[in-house]
């Protein structure tokens, strides 16, 4: 068996998880309200606190796909029990954050503001102080909503590899080159 695949969920109290005859999932919690329409082969058993995911054959796709339900609806879980938070570092010289409601307004080294609207989903904070880098905080109870909307924010500008200037998550190690100094 798969060895994510195989593992129970254990569904912790305040969560609802209900699976209607079309194998679709719905995690109802304190954060929110998630939906998965699960693969017809795979099979989702809820009994008592525990949900298990089993599949029908020991093909290699539903080897694959066996893991892969289980950890959609085990992110769905841990998310609207206890939601998930990605940090992101502004490094360089006067780039900046700013939250105008729902949308995000960076100054990040181009000529023009970069504005980006946050889903409902998303909220955003901004902290940091005059002598530190600008922090933004997405917090979510959707795993897969909030990274793409941390990746996308991160692709407005990446970080180089001399300076490393640039949006960076916090904690991440960049791989610094030496220079051209250094090459002689």
């Amino acid at each position: 068996m798969s060895r994510i695949g195989k593992l129970p969920i254990e569904i912790p109290a305040g969560v609802n998880v209900t699976v209607n005859e079309d194998n679709l999932v719905t995690v109802k919690g304190a954060l929110g309200e998630l939906t998965q329409k699960v693969d017809a082969d795979m099979e989702v058993v809820v009994e008592g606190n525990v949900l298990t995911v089993k599949r029908p054959s020991d093909s290699k796709s539903h080897k694959a796909r066996h893991g892969l339900y289980r950890s959609l609806i085990n992110n769905m879980v841990i998310g609207v029990s206890k939601g998930y938070e990605v940090k992101l570092e502004l490094v360089g010289v006067g780039y900046r954050a700013e939250l105008q409601g729902s949308v995000l307004d960076l100054v990040l080294g181009y000529a023009h503001h970069t504005y980006l609207g946050l889903p409902a989903e998303v909220k955003a904070e901004v902290s940091g102080d005059k002598r530190s880098n600008p922090i933004v905080t997405l917090k979510s109870h959707d795993k897969q909503l909030l990274g793409q909307v941390a990746a996308k924010i991160r692709s407005f500008r990446k970080p180089e590899p001399y300076k490393g200037k640039g949006v960076k998550f916090v904690g991440e190690q960049l791989r610094r080159k030496a220079g051209k100094a250094a090459a002689k």
